[in-house]
């Protein structure tokens, strides 16, 4: 397969780059959005102690909650895990830890980490001592604010519905949730995606996550990639 940039792979070859005790985030909101392929990959490898950074927990078979529902997870950093009834057991065994976010807070600290920033100013749950008694807060304009720190992982993994041999991506509607900004966060970025097709085969005014933030694209289960190059 001839691909001058690079990026296209496999799942077998992606795998090298997980490992015990890593952090991972992930795109997806209940599932939708999730990379079911590299989420599969991930659990046959057997990697365990892991840190998950995203929305949610899923569902105990669906998406991410298929890791933390076997217990591969030992933290979690999310906004929720209602759907998840496992992994509000496991938190109740001491099993799991889980750092919560609001939905808005955490999109923005996954935000500030993939443009660089240390964190943001929030004045979000300044008068719940659950949520502000550990963090640390500024004054500015007069004003208290607490400080997020921005979010980043060993490597993000997101889930597309069409890429070019560039890695530049378009989501399919509400699947886009989190990924684009998960793309951005990651000091590897890996793109599971469902068509892919040669440089100028995407319109320009659709495509939602540069090719720059992509290090590698893999296909999700069931597709032939072979017509893109024929």
């Amino acid at each position: 397969m001839d691909n001058p940039f690079g990026k296209i792979t496999t799942l077998e070859r992606v795998l090298e780059l997980f490992h015990n005790r890593m952090t991972i985030m992930f795109g997806g909101f209940g599932g939708v959005g999730s990379p079911p392929a590299l989420i599969d990959g991930i659990l046959e490898k057997g990697v365990c102690e892991l840190t998950l950074i995203g929305n949610d927990t899923g569902f105990p078979d669906i998406g991410i909650g298929k890791l933390v529902s076997r217990e591969r997870a030992v933290k979690v950093i999310a906004s929720h895990i209602g759907s998840n009834p496992i992994a509000g057991q496991l938190i109740h065994d001491g099993k799991l830890e889980v750092e919560f976010s609001p939905q808005g807070i955490l999109a923005e600290r996954i935000r500030a980490g993939g443009v660089g920033l240390a964190a943001i100013l929030s004045d979000i749950g300044m008068d719940n001592e659950l949520v502000s008694k550990e963090k640390p807060r500024v004054q500015l304009g007069g004003k208290d604010y607490l400080i997020e720190t921005a979010l980043t992982a060993e490597v993000s993994i997101v889930f597309a519905k069409k890429a070019d041999e560039y890695g530049n991506l378009i989501y399919d509607k509400s699947a886009r949730n989190t990924n684009p900004l998960v793309a951005m966060a990651g000091e590897i970025t890996i793109a599971e995606v469902e068509e892919i097709g040669p440089l100028g085969s995407l319109n320009p005014e659709e495509i939602i996550t540069p090719g720059v933030f992509v290090d590698y694209l893999i296909p999700s289960k069931g597709v032939n990639w072979k017509w893109a190059w024929e």
